[in-house]
């Protein structure tokens, strides 16, 4: 069984707490990631998803507008890139997760999603 750190992407995708929602989606699509890690500097405080841009504009006509603080995820659940992907595909469906921020110590160093972990035919 792989570990996390065989499948991750190590390309991280990140926005500032005071990034718009029409901001962080435009990076998102630009990259074509379903999600985007929060950042204060070095530091995760959020992650914020494709579904949370859908939630936003399904709650409110300017919502492209709001700030990704208010719509993202905050201290999001955490793997470690030694963590075995099956173990990470358990959790992530039990908990209905895309997408988990990998973490070694304080330092951010990947983000893993359920199609990395997913076993392919």
């Amino acid at each position: 069984m792989a570990a996390i750190r065989d499948v991750m992407s190590t390309e991280l995708v990140s926005v500032e707490p005071g990034a718009t929602v029409a901001e962080a989606a435009t990076v998102m699509g630009t990259r074509k990631v379903g999600a985007a890690l929060v950042m204060e500097g070095d530091r995760l405080v959020g992650i914020f998803t494709e579904r949370d841009i859908l939630r936003a504009l399904a709650s409110d006509f300017d919502a492209a507008g709001h700030l990704v603080s208010h719509w993202m995820t905050t201290e999001p659940t955490t793997l470690g890139p030694d963590a075995a992907s099956g173990a990470a595909l358990d959790m992530m469906l039990d908990r209905g997760f895309r997408h988990v921020p990998v973490v070694e110590g304080e330092r951010v160093v990947g983000i893993v999603s359920l199609r990395d972990v997913t076993p392919r035919d």
